[in-house]
């Protein structure tokens, strides 16, 4: 039997997926492949290098280093998470991936990336996070739209896989797994608003596919939490989302908050972990 784990984005709600992928480390829950979003990506590949911990660790150390994430790598790089700060210093040298793990694992990982030209999501397979394009890819994955620069792989320009495929239910359910997982980072009653559709008309005026993309989003993602909730009820997926509302922004700084969305992610996991043996 083969199981699917698809991991929603969110920047630092991510930090409830961190907790469901450490819980899932220290219980044994076994995967056969990922399908990461965003930040689903950026903390998913900690489960395929089975570091525990890792990435709550160098989020709550670093999350407040002007060179990590926010206005000051914005405003001096032109991208909201600064490239040498995240995908060199700290993958390399203050928080190392574990390569030769990563490497030899045998789950698959799949990062989901948007096309800026064709405005169409793309799942690439990530192998070997020491290739330079691998990384690029999952850094964007990413790579917030208007707070971050095209990231240019194999002459294709890509940004924030959310954009195009917030939560590729589609795409996994098309996937050779037999049980797959579901995991969210807002509660249940969540739907997206629509939101301003001049701004993206203007800021990637060069991109009209992406820009169609873009001010679509919010009926696909919507759309696809329906289906979510649906296969859920039938039992053909299991699904794991906050069960209470917390306050947290996209870059938080406020480390209190990163740790009660990660204990939120901890706790609903073993709430769930029968549940959970049950499906698999």
């Amino acid at each position: 039997m083969k199981i699917g784990l698809l991991l929603e984005g969110g920047a630092m709600r991510g930090m409830y997926t961190v907790g469901v992928l450490d819980t899932f480390m220290k219980n044994d829950v076994k995967i056969d492949g990922i399908l990461g979003v965003s930040a689903g990506a950026l903390f998913g590949i900690n489960y395929k290098s089975k570091q525990i911990g890792r990435a709550f660790r160098y989020n709550t150390k670093y999350i407040k280093n002007k060179n990590y994430m926010g206005a000051y790598s914005f405003f001096t790089t032109g991208d909201v998470m600064n490239k040498d700060f995240c995908f060199n210093k700290i993958v390399n040298e203050l928080d190392p991936i574990d390569y030769k793990t990563y490497l030899n694992s045998k789950v698959d990982f799949y990062a989901t990336v948007t096309n800026m030209e064709t405005g169409k999501a793309e799942y690439i397979k990530l192998n070997d996070l020491k290739d330079k394009n691998n990384l690029e890819i999952l850094r964007a994955s990413g790579s917030m739209p208007f707070l971050s620069r095209p990231v240019i792989v194999n002459n294709k320009k890509y940004l924030d896989g959310g954009i195009a495929d917030s939560i590729p239910i589609d795409k996994i359910m098309q996937m050779d797994y037999d049980k797959i997982i579901v995991v969210l980072t807002r509660p249940a009653d969540y739907r997206k608003k629509k939101s301003n559709q001049v701004f993206p008309k203007i800021y990637y005026r060069k991109y009209p596919n992406f820009v169609k993309t873009i001010n679509n989003r919010y009926k696909k993602y919507n759309e696809e939490l329906d289906k979510i909730s649906e296969l859920e009820k039938q039992k053909k997926i299991f699904v794991l989302r906050p069960s209470k509302l917390l306050h947290i922004k996209r870059v938080e700084k406020d480390t209190k908050k990163l740790k009660e969305m990660y204990d939120l992610g901890v706790n609903d996991t073993l709430q769930s972990l029968d549940r959970l043996n049950k499906y698999i």
